[in-house]
């Protein structure tokens, strides 16, 4: 039996719960990656385990992770997205009929090649059957022709957005719970890296749509063509002023400084996922590397903004005492966490605590901080490099840590970033 029909049938089993089969594991499991199974002689179970069967192997999404995606720039999203009529709106709806059926099948392929003891994590399935009932629902929906067939599409669209908004904080707890039994991380590395940009870049695409309706001042969909990073760095400094507050009681003055008043078009959502994460880690380090005498002198946090006709930069500073040497080349790791990690459970509720919280005060592409489970800071990595630009981190030990955020402008002379 390949792994891969060895997951199908796991996940019918320990995923849903809808539909039991007779499913005998043999104690060689974890060593040979190889499971037994006791045949079913009633006909309802042998339906049923056909059925499970075609619910993963399915030759439409095979088909479909073959075709090439069609990447739109910034710009043309923008430019094609000024006018408010009927037919922009339709167009963009046919446009994401066609690309994100193959852009979720090209995901669902990717989580079939994780390695067998990886994807049979029952967290890891449960987001791998969420691509795949998004899949059947957009690659099955009836061809848009009218504006009654791109609302109802619509309503369907933002459902979907809302069935996957945990979905990263379910890919580090699943990952978080099998980490011990990965053997190859620099394939899980690229998976995570390209399942979690992919996600940006179709949730970018289905927000954007939905928002060409609204008559939101300064924007066009998704691309506020007059933002303010002042702004949106204390929109993120507000959030994780107001998390450090209920968690540690105190918290660190947040100084901005540079080009504060730099206004240029840009996307927010990945900044708005990215500057919290970067700011938790720096008013976390300022806070706990002080004692409580020492709450009166917590030394403030520096954010310096730099803006110019390429891109714009914005520096982090704290005085947290800095990364130790021999963890700096793990700071960016995947499930690599400074967090306590004697007591897991209370480290995973802290990271959904956290995330439920962002998602009630700051919504954004990618759901909230992930203390305790690794994430933050190698998903904002992937997120900036998708967005062409790159974020670094240096640190003085003993002293603090610095972290450049750096991005390109959307209407940069050289090539922008593609969605």
């Amino acid at each position: 039996m390949s792994p891969t029909m060895s997951v199908m049938r796991i996940a019918s089993f320990g995923a849903q719960g809808r539909g039991r089969l007779s499913l005998q594991r043999t104690t060689s499991f974890l060593s040979s990656n190889r499971v037994e199974y006791r045949a079913s002689t009633t006909t309802s179970e042998r339906e049923r385990a056909k059925s499970v069967a075609a619910f993963y192997n399915q030759p439409a999404v095979e088909a479909a992770a073959k075709k090439r995606t069609v990447r739109l720039t910034p710009s043309a999203i923008l430019y094609h997205g000024r006018t408010d009529d009927e037919a922009t709106t339709l167009k963009s709806a046919q446009y994401l009929q066609k690309e994100l059926p193959v852009r979720i099948a090209k995901r669902i392929i990717a989580f079939r090649d994780l390695p067998f003891i990886v994807g049979c994590n029952p967290i890891i399935l449960g987001v791998h059957e969420l691509y795949l009932r998004a899949f059947n629902i957009l690659n099955s929906f009836e061809t848009i022709k009218t504006r009654e067939d791109e609302v109802n599409y619509s309503r369907k669209l933002k459902e979907l957005l809302e069935d996957h908004q945990n979905v990263v904080t379910n890919l580090a707890a699943g990952f978080r719970e099998c980490r011990r039994h990965i053997q190859n991380e620099e394939l899980v590395v690229r998976f995570l890296d390209k399942t979690l940009t992919s996600r940006l870049g179709i949730r970018m695409l289905a927000q954007h749509h939905l928002s060409l309706r609204e008559s939101k001042p300064n924007y066009v969909g998704i691309i506020n063509v007059a933002m303010k990073l002042k702004e949106v760095i204390e929109r993120s400094c507000q959030f994780v002023s107001r998390v450090a507050e209920h968690k540690y009681g105190r918290v660190p003055q947040l100084k901005l400084s540079g080009h504060v008043n730099a206004v240029f078009p840009y996307i927010e959502l990945p900044l708005d996922y990215i500057l919290p994460e970067v700011l938790k880690n720096a008013v976390r380090a300022t806070v706990e590397s002080h004692s409580e005498f020492e709450m009166m002198r917590l030394p403030p946090i520096h954010i310096t903004i730099a803006s110019n006709e390429i891109d714009f930069i914005i520096r982090i500073s704290d005085r947290g005492g800095g990364i130790p040497h021999h963890l700096m080349d793990r700071a960016l790791e995947y499930n690599f966490t400074t967090a306590n990690e004697e007591n897991s459970d209370s480290t995973q509720l802290e990271g959904r605590v956290f995330s439920d919280m962002m998602e009630a005060v700051n919504p954004n592409p990618a759901g909230g901080p992930m203390h305790g489970f690794g994430f933050g800071l190698p998903t904002s990595r992937a997120y900036a490099e998708y967005m062409g630009g790159s974020l670094e981190i240096q640190a003085m030990q003993g002293i603090g840590t610095d972290v450049y955020l750096r991005l390109k402008h959307i209407n940069s002379p050289s090539a922008s970033f593609r969605i």
